[in-house]
């Protein structure tokens, strides 16, 4: 399982007529089980590069190649569950096939036992990012992408649910795109990360992190941190992420 992405270029055309250009050649390649990380500043083109890279954007110049079989998962930025039903309908309608057990084992890790009859309207932020969660993998996905799924969100809850996610990756062989801003998320869940510019996004530097995830403890996390304050283009890197 590979995904290849080869983008030359994306532009927008304003309403006033104007062409606008949203993202710069851009080109990487993941693998099964591995981790991806689009990590940039607000507003550089993260999410019209996901949805190229889901198919749900054609205009565009370049070739994404993934396996047409591949399953996807998806986690937006908002949970986007449907209010009138309850959290256990709402991870089925994605998954009609998911077992009970498997239903049951992701309501363990997620912390969700106690709201599977909860509708959305009673849950807090938190709580819908792991229904979101939850049926993302419900579907056992090929291919897992999340936009930015901690944002908005504590540091003490942050950590939390980072953690959870770091234990859903690691049970099954999914290929996985993280979008996000925060230096902490991509240094702790990530294999590979792609530094992107402001807009027109372009990648800065690829970085690969030897550690693997499940032996990262807070010294493996400073260490990796100070790796990429001392590369050569660490400046460059810091200023084009804030």
């Amino acid at each position: 399982m590979r995904l290849e992405v080869d983008i030359t270029g994306k532009t927008f055309r304003s309403a006033a007529g104007g062409t606008h250009e949203v993202l710069a050649p851009v080109k990487f390649a993941l693998q099964s089980g591995e981790v991806g990380v689009l990590i940039g500043p607000s507003g550089c083109g993260k999410s019209t590069m996901l949805r190229i890279i889901l198919g749900l954007d054609h205009d565009f110049a370049g070739h994404i190649a993934r396996p047409p079989e591949a399953r996807i998962g998806m986690v937006f930025q908002e949970p986007r569950l449907l209010p009138w039903r309850s959290v256990e309908q709402n991870v089925r309608l994605a998954a009609p096939g998911v077992t009970d057990g498997k239903l049951s084992e992701l309501f363990r890790i997620l912390e969700l036992d106690a709201h599977r009859s909860h509708y959305p309207g009673e849950l807090s932020l938190g709580l819908a990012r792991r229904v979101a969660l939850a049926r993302a993998f419900a579907v056992e996905p090929d291919i897992l992408v999340l936009d930015e799924p901690l944002a908005s969100l504590d540091d003490a809850l942050a950590g939390r649910l980072r953690d959870e996610i770091a234990t859903l990756v690691a049970s099954r062989p999914v290929m996985t795109l993280l979008v996000t801003h925060s230096l902490d998320d991509a240094v702790r869940l990530g294999d590979r990360l792609f530094f992107l510019s402001p807009r027109p996004a372009r990648i800065v530097a690829e970085v690969p992190i030897g550690i693997p995830r499940d032996t990262r403890g807070e010294t493996e996390i400073a260490a990796i941190k100070a790796s990429l304050a001392q590369r050569t283009q660490g400046d460059r890197i810091e200023r084009d992420v804030s």
